[in-house]
């Protein structure tokens, strides 16, 4: 029995999100669906995390057992035969037996992008969420240095989160600014990207932090009221959820027991 690991990307927009549902248009659903295409049987694949309707991924982690001898080097372009334009296997690794895409991660990367122009890009209107006034960005910067660290992240979830413990560990929290974007150079204008990196994520997290940062930026809220919203272990204390088209799953590492060189699998795919 092989361990066979997927690198994915999706564009989340025409899903109910990555993970199986009973009314199916999951990205989960898909990768499941070109599997059994591919070998004949059912299998299931475990990602290393849910992503929400309308949420996007570049570097979605999937795992799955099989007993098939198809070369490692043969199923990322067997498997896009198989699937929607809108997702894509970038790569594929032999992993050992007990790798899980899930349990076996060790650190994600979420970006959530922000469009302060006056006008939204029609371009890319279905990966950054569009702010038409503009936004405070050093006072958005200021408030992330409270997040960084280990802390119980109970403001910054959903109450129907079904996780036993709260306490994360985030290692980054920074935000890059774009001038620009419609022509307009006034200040607070642009594109901007939240980018969050820790050894996990509550539902909902990255969004209701991004919703916050919104209205610190918006002036609403100042600075430091980031480290009391924190410490309030309130969901009622944090901002809105931010919305989903603007989130993406940017990346997800493992430890070097795993032998996950993604690169060398691009490079050998090549």
């Amino acid at each position: 029995m092989r361990t066979i690991a997927l690198l994915v990307s999706y564009d989340g927009t025409g899903y109910s999100g990555y993970q199986s549902q009973p009314e199916g248009n999951t990205v989960q659903d898909r990768l499941e669906h070109a599997i059994r295409l591919l070998l004949g049987e059912p299998v299931k694949v475990h990602g290393s995390g849910r992503t929400d309707a309308g949420v996007h991924a570049l570097g979605q982690v999937v795992s799955f057992r099989t007993d098939s001898r198809i070369p490692i080097e043969r199923w990322a372009l067997a498997l896009n035969a198989r699937l929607p334009e809108d997702i894509v296997v970038r790569a594929a690794v032999e992993a050992p037996q007990a790798f899980h895409a899930r349990r076996s991660a060790i650190r994600k990367t979420y970006r959530y992008m922000i469009d302060s122009s006056q006008f939204p890009d029609v371009f890319g209107r279905q990966y950054a969420f569009h702010h038409p006034k503009p936004l405070r960005f050093d006072a958005m910067r200021e408030s992330l240095r409270h997040l960084i660290g280990e802390h119980d992240f109970t403001s910054f979830t959903s109450p129907n989160s079904t996780k036993p413990s709260h306490i994360r560990t985030l290692y980054e929290a920074k935000l890059l600014h774009l001038p620009g974007g419609d022509g307009f150079q006034e200040e607070g204008r642009g594109k901007s990207c939240l980018y969050l990196t820790g050894n996990g994520f509550l539902y909902n997290m990255v969004r209701i932090i991004a919703g916050t940062l919104l209205q610190i930026g918006e002036g609403k809220r100042q600075p430091e009221e980031m480290a009391r919203i924190l410490a309030a272990r309130d969901r009622a204390a944090a901002g809105p959820t931010a919305r989903p088209h603007g989130l993406t799953l940017m990346s997800v590492e493992y430890g070097p027991e795993w032998g996950i060189d993604w690169q060398a699998a691009i490079h050998r795919r090549r």
